[in-house]
């Protein structure tokens, strides 16, 4: 069996557990690790692996699993799709979605290769569950509540804000779809806490949301990636009313991430040029294994 050779571009939590996943998996092959560092201070993980600052270093790639921050998606991605290489990330600003799939769909075909974007666990594999339980109960509402956690995308955004020295940011449920944002920070010596705070409620990663900014001495000692989510829906089948579903899972949130990252991954193998989303793909594609055995097992 041909392997599927990956590349890992961005080494942060995500790239992290993304390699334990690659590793995990029969039928993928590290190519190697894309860093803007390279090989310096390579981690001891990386020993027997390529690490390199540009992914063009590297021999043969099929597909590049990016554990970039998300505002740097898009760029990575055009790039390396140039290229004929797929690309699979985890791209998670949800009004941005459309935009980004229009974007990144005629540079796929341009480069005769896949994009997968979103695919996280939300937006992602959530949105997967979101799109059944509509399907099954076509009229109706759907709540999506998060945490309580950390959220590593609204912490990324943080952490890129002037005067921040170290950052947090934990998403707390309050019902019906709607979340505070607790963030927590270390303020960058000659900064003013106050002025930092206004800019971190101002970013579009918090300004929809009832953001509360707190200054702490130590960010690390707060520091834990568990996190988790609640799906509700209430609704009608055909004229049938009073439908409950509810999904729930507690998670580590880049563990999950970096296995939907590799699930993704191996999906993008099996679809016809362009760009798309986790729910416009067969979830079969998702798993390895003899698509006839699934099918009898799982169905």
């Amino acid at each position: 069996m041909k392997k599927i050779r990956a590349a890992i571009v961005g080494y942060g939590n995500i790239g992290r557990y993304a390699l334990q996943a690659l590793e995990a998996a029969p039928d993928f092959e590290v190519a190697g690790v894309v860093r803007r560092s390279g090989a310096d201070n390579k981690p001891a993980e990386l020993a027997n692996y390529p690490v390199v600052s540009d992914i063009r270093q590297l021999e043969v790639v099929d597909v590049a699993i990016l554990s970039t921050p998300t505002r740097s998606v898009e760029a990575y991605a055009k790039d390396i799709l140039s290229l004929g290489i797929c690309t699979v990330d985890s791209f998670d600003i949800h009004s941005q979605i459309t935009a980004l799939r229009s974007s990144l769909d005629a540079a796929a075909k341009a480069g005769n290769a896949v994009s997968i974007i979103s695919a996280g666990w939300d937006p992602g594999s959530d949105s997967v569950v979101r799109t059944l339980l509509q399907a099954i109960a076509p009229k109706g509402i759907t709540y999506t509540n998060f945490g309580p956690g950390m959220s590593m995308g609204h912490t990324v955004a943080v952490k890129a804000i002037e005067g921040v020295k170290a950052a947090l940011s934990m998403t707390i449920p309050t019902g019906t779809g709607i979340h505070r944002r607790m963030v927590y920070i270390e303020v960058a010596e000659g900064y003013d806490y106050a002025t930092v705070a206004a800019a971190i409620k101002a970013d579009p990663y918090f300004v929809n949301d009832e953001t509360h900014v707190v200054e702490v001495p130590c960010v690390d000692e707060l520091l834990d990636m568990g996190h988790g989510v609640n799906l509700t829906r209430k609704g009608v089948s055909g004229e049938t009313q009073n439908q409950l579903f509810e999904f729930n899972m507690r998670i580590n949130n880049p563990a999950l991430t970096g296995q939907v990252l590799v699930c993704a991954a191996r999906a993008a193998m099996k679809q016809q040029p362009g760009c798309y989303t986790m729910i416009e793909i067969p979830v079969i594609d998702l798993l390895h294994g003899d698509r006839e055995e699934l099918i009898a097992h799982l169905v």
